[in-house]
């Protein structure tokens, strides 16, 4: 892989378009958010100015600092990794999105600071399709009840679903995770309150986004794929979040 953030970046976009392609869509179909966790804010500049808008954050504190950094720039930030309730007042200082909502005493807590701010906010619904204990999200069967709950929430705007596969070679085990929340998906569509609104399914990272795509993905999450392999493993940097990162 290339040092240069900019080809790496037009690399990843080019692989989007075949696969989007591939499951019959068109490029513009697949938004790009570039995971930009433990990279300085000067090198994700260079991916800022070579096009790249959509940004997303696992940590809330790195998020808010790059945000600074960054400002003055046109971006709009994604939060990605498991929230605190306790942080939901510094995430919506820069996050548009919120990518990991996955119970309802977080739904409470932002509904309340956004009532204050007099804003809305678009969020996905985690689901843990791999059904690890290590991961964050619902259980794809508690997801009908948690969409009606959420018509009580009148800032949050939900637009669809997150998940992470089960990190394997097996690639069908990878395509079975993003059928679950395809599945997931469609029938809430059909039958949840929000219908139509809930289309989004943010699911694939550096290694497996392009079978995401030909799963129906709408949204990836890459980071690697551009800024090349972190210095240390994410057990280093967040040790009780080993399994639980929302984008790579």
């Amino acid at each position: 892989m290339s040092g240069d953030v900019a080809a790496n970046l037009a690399t990843v976009r080019n692989k989007i378009g075949e696969a989007a392609e591939r499951s019959g869509r068109t490029a513009e179909a697949v938004r790009l958010v570039l995971v930009t966790k433990t990279v300085a804010a000067e090198r994700v500049r260079q991916a800022v100015r070579a096009g790249q808008i959509d940004l997303g954050e696992n940590k809330v504190q790195e998020g808010r600092r790059k945000a600074d950094g960054l400002a003055g720039e046109t971006i709009r930030w994604s939060m990605i990794g498991h929230l605190q309730s306790n942080k939901v007042k510094d995430v919506l200082r820069f996050a548009a999105e919120v990518q990991s909502l996955d119970r309802l005493s977080l739904a409470t807590a932002l509904e309340k600071r956004l009532q204050h701010l007099g804003q809305g906010l678009d969020v996905l619904v985690q689901v843990n399709t791999s059904n690890e204990a290590s991961k964050y999200g619902l259980a794809p069967d508690e997801v009908p009840a948690f969409l009606k709950a959420l018509q009580a929430f009148d800032a949050l705007r939900p637009r669809g679903f997150m998940t992470l596969a089960r990190f394997t070679p097996d690639v069908a085990e990878v395509r079975r995770c993003f059928r679950v929340l395809r599945s997931i998906r469609d029938k809430a569509v059909l039958d949840a309150p929000q219908g139509a609104a809930l289309a989004g399914l943010s699911m694939g990272m550096s290694g497996d986004y392009e079978v995401a795509i030909e799963e129906g993905a709408t949204i990836v999450r890459v980071g690697q794929a551009v800024f090349g392999p972190r210095p240390l493993p994410d057990s280093y940097y967040w040790p009780d979040l080993a399994m639980t990162a929302g984008g790579s």
